[in-house]
């Protein structure tokens, strides 16, 4: 039987099923039932395998702009909900759309309805003036601007042209109905991109009315999707990315993005920039360019890291500090004070021989210069930020994009909860209104839960140190009392295991506590009801921003500027809640402890989230296609492929930016403590560029496309982490890391002219007479010995002044606030320079913006005073004609 005969036998098969209530009756038996089931599958593979990739609707010519899902609801509501669809879609008819319906016999899973949506030419011209779309007028003669970048030192890293500039530029204009012989419209039906009607579409969508309930107006897709009336709601892809589409379909953008894009094996490779902006829309382009830019910069700054590390590689051998503490004659004969009460015995210095050596990877000459370089490089890269944004600016028509289009638009949320109206002192028109007394409880219980949050990460970081202390003492008695552990303990110190299982709990905390805020924080940022969308971003940006940098960041800042600060000495220790002694830094200083903690903290949240980003759509793609019955996504139509991919959300690209500010915070923050911080974050961005570029292109839907002109709220945190890692480079250097107390016994304290580091480790330790301790503190063992040493400036026991902080401390204190003041002032200097130098705007930027509104300028007087001629000669032409029929009448 042809395949032509077999769908007319089911469509007779339906027609006599609807007339024939005795046919009808005779069909459910089983055998026809499954001979009905294998003729419809039958006929529908070979449908769908004609059809799979279309776009279109049934007639082949309306493109489908947006498609609308849902599912029969057997509860209480399905009456409700079925008279909400009915009404919206009657709503959307009336707004001049075309609506084409798929019934769920024709689905793939027999339950699923899908409503497909087509913009008409005229309602895209409608709306393209409401929103201001900027189309084409003429094509340009002003070269594009092909500057050499770290892009393309080499050939290559270059993609083909047609990928990289897939449309050639125009001179655009904002659209205007009366003016439309004015642009470049060859076809009507690729005339405004699919990006371009799909954000229009969206439009229509969220204000589209469905009805008046509890006396209130109700519109929008949102609250459909909310209150479950429609099941998803999404722009199609535009064809399948691993194979071009077939005419009659549109180029397959899809594919050409995922060929080019979205291959891990192109990560050498420049991003099809303008392609991306084409396809997914300007704001999802203009992030692209921002994590590309910042990893091209970051190459920078990875390559002087990298060369500081291997500095300290190549001089770890020569440093006099870890050769005496690794000298059986000198730090072998020193006898340290117990670590921890009691159950702590004495220590020779020693044992720390393998950790002083680490040390010194991180905390040398170069340290210093590293922190300033930084300072100098965050600075240099927002400066050309400014700089290729606004380059962006212009190349994406976005120079007199006003952010009130689209941002400061009215949120149809906000408009249905408003009761009241006011007038807008501009427009003069009666807006929506909220009074600031119905807000109050929302912001009070939003800052409530913000402050207990933050309070929750403070609080679970003091049950880590808590942690870290209590452990501290078993490590340390069980790894001196096992034997087996002697092999070890030159490389696995009780410090090194206590700061290493300590950085992982705290790793697995940050991400627990990180988890259940993101929910909470949406959930409070809705309770507020924003007025705007710029409104709800800002709003929620600060939420999120404050909680991470204190549950990311606070640990960090423990170590670095707090433990082993105020420690206190032998017999006058200082206890946490009374209990804890307060933790000490090794006798090298507490930065390999801040380098530990950064790296695992870092590098665990950078793979943690390459893993999720990557695995958690293909595991729920996998499982909607395992749930479909042909369970192959090559056999069922285009809307029922992107139906079963990942939603992106409203807040995807909100999570992308605030994972790369963290990131940027770890780079900036603490990398004098941690120089190979850079080209972690290099060696990351180069796979999250493409994991990102192949999760959109294949694993999620196509999300709504959304205009931008630049990183928006992103760019001020940006810049004040910018400050505040100066500070906090230069207390890390100062404070945490040990080349201030060197330098000053290298010019005021040295006795040895050939040697001046010599004999800096036990002058940097002080003496404890054993018979001044308390004796709930001292070790239970008696010892022949009569002192111990511990790290700090004080007198001895036998001084007058014993156990005070002795002259060569101050020197010391004075010596690391110079630092920090002088550190600071130097770099803020050449950050201020070098602002004041960089233009915001470059010049030929500024000459191109200029030159291009004076032509467009000129095309519109031309083309108002051709048509100004025409008006008037068709007049003249009609007054004639009118005065020669008088003349004939009279």
């Amino acid at each position: 039987m042809g395949d032509p005969d077999v769908l007319e036998m089911v469509q007779e098969k339906g027609r006599r099923t609807s007339r024939d209530p005795d046919y009808a009756s005779h069909i459910n038996d089983e055998p026809a039932k499954r001979f009905n089931l294998f003729l419809r599958r039958r006929v529908l593979f070979k449908r769908d395998e004609q059809s799979k990739d279309s776009i279109f609707f049934r007639d082949g010519i309306r493109q489908i702009d947006f498609v609308l899902s849902y599912v029969d609801d057997i509860k209480k509501e399905a009456e409700l909900k079925a008279e909400r669809r009915k009404i919206f879609e009657q709503n959307l008819r009336k707004t001049g759309l075309e609506l084409e319906t798929e019934d769920k016999r024709n689905s793939e899973d027999g339950r699923t309805y899908f409503v497909k949506i087509h913009a008409p030419w005229e309602v895209l011209v409608t709306y393209a003036e409401v929103l201001g779309v900027k189309m084409p007028i003429k094509e340009t003669e002003i070269p594009r601007d092909e500057k050499m970048s770290l892009s393309y030192l080499a050939g290559p890293v270059k993609l083909p042209r047609n990928v990289k500039h897939p449309r050639p530029e125009y001179f655009t204009a904002q659209f205007s109905r009366n003016r439309q012989e004015l642009f470049l419209i060859e076809d009507e039906s690729s005339f405004f991109p699919s990006s371009m009607r799909n954000r229009i579409v969206y439009y229509i969508l969220s204000r589209c009315p469905f009805g008046v309930e509890d006396g209130k107006k109700r519109f929008g897709i949102e609250r459909l999707l909310t209150s479950h009336t429609y099941s998803s709601a999404y722009p199609l892809h535009d064809g399948q990315y691993w194979k071009p589409s077939e005419p009659p379909n549109p180029v397959n953008e899809r594919y050409i993005l995922r060929q080019n894009w979205a291959r891990f094996s192109y990560f050498y490779k420049e991003q099809p920039l303008d392609l991306i902006r084409n396809y997914f829309g300007e704001k999802f382009g203009i992030y692209f360019v921002f994590l590309g830019f910042y990893t091209e910069m970051l190459t920078f700054a990875a390559v002087v890291g990298l060369a500081c590390f291997i500095y300290g590689l190549l001089s770890m051998s020569d440093t006099s500090s870890s050769t005496e503490i690794c000298d059986p004659l000198i730090g072998g004969q020193i006898i340290m004070c117990p670590l921890c009460d009691f159950v702590c015995d004495y220590w020779r210095l020693n044992t720390t021989c393998l950790a002083s050596q680490v040390s010194h990877l991180f905390d040398n000459e170069s340290t210093v210069f590293f922190a300033i370089f930084m300072g100098i490089w965050v600075t240099l890269f927002l400066e050309f930020w400014k700089q290729r944004q606004a380059r962006l600016e212009y190349e994406w028509d976005l120079v007199d994009f006003e952010e009130e289009q689209q941002q400061l638009q009215l949120r149809p949320e906000f408009e249905a909860m408003c009761t009241h109206r006011k007038m807008n002192p501009v427009t003069k028109e009666m807006e929506p209104y909220m009074p600031l007394c119905s807000r109050l409880p929302w912001y009070f219980l939003s800052g409530a839960t913000v402050t207990l949050w933050m309070s929750l990460v403070i609080a679970c970081m003091v049950a880590v140190i808590v942690y870290r202390l209590s452990v501290f003492a078993t490590f340390a008695s069980f790894m001196e009392s096992e034997a087996s552990l002697k092999q070890v303990k030159s490389f696995l110190t009780p410090q090194i295991t206590t700061s290493l299982t300590g950085s992982c709990l705290n790793f697995i905390v940050i991400l627990i506590l990180n988890f259940f805020y993101e929910k909470i924080s949406a959930w409070i940022t809705k309770m507020e009801i924003p007025r705007t969308y710029q409104e709800y971003e800002s709003s929620l940006t600060l939420k999120m921003f404050l909680f991470q940098f204190v549950n990311f960041y606070s640990s960090c800042f423990y170590v670095a500027f707090f433990k082993g600060k105020f420690v206190g000495y032998p017999g006058k220790y200082t206890y946490l809640f009374n209990v804890w002694r307060s933790e000490e830094c090794d006798p090298g200083g507490c930065l390999i402890e801040l380098t530990t903690q950064l790296t695992i903290i870092m590098t665990g949240k950078q793979i943690f989230g390459n893993i999720k980003e990557a695995i958690y759509p293909l595991i729920l793609n996998w499982w909607r296609r395992r749930k479909a019955r042909t369970n192959s996504e090559k056999l069922y139509s285009r809307w029922e492929q992107d139906h079963d991919l990942e939603t992106f959300g409203s807040l995807g690209l909100f999570y992308e930016y605030l994972e790369t500010v963290i990131q940027f915070g770890f780079v900036t923050l603490f990398v004098a403590s941690f120089p190979l911080a850079p080209l972690l974050a290099l060696l990351n961005n180069i796979i999250e560029i493409r994991v990102d570029a192949w999760k959109l292109t294949t694993q999620y839907r196509r999300p709504v496309a959304a205009k931008a002109h630049s990183i928006g709220v992103w760019q001020d945190i940006l810049y004040g982490m910018a400050v505040l890692s100066v500070a906090t480079n230069a207390f890390i250097v100062a404070f945490t890391s040990d080349i201030i107390p060197r330098l000053v016994y290298y010019y005021a304290y040295s006795t040895d002219a050939t040697e001046p580091m010599k004999g800096y480790i036990n002058n940097s330790l002080s003496t404890f007479l054993i018979a001044d301790f308390p004796n709930h503190t001292v070790p239970s063992e008696k010892r022949d010995f009569t002192t111990c040493r511990y790290r700090d400036y004080r007198f001895p026991p036998d001084h007058d002044q014993k156990y005070f902080h002795n002259m060569q401390y101050w020197h010391v204190l004075a010596a690391k606030m110079t630092f920090i003041i002088v550190m600071e002032h130097i770099v803020f200097l050449v950050k201020f320079l070098l602002a004041w130098m960089i233009p915001d705007v470059p010049k030929d930027v500024l000459e191109k913006i200029k030159r291009e509104k004076l032509i467009t300028i000129k095309i519109l007087h031309d083309f108002e005073l051709n048509k100004l001629k025409e008006n008037l000669r068709t007049s003249s032409a009609e007054f004639s004609k009118r005065v020669m029929i008088q003349e004939n009448q009279v």
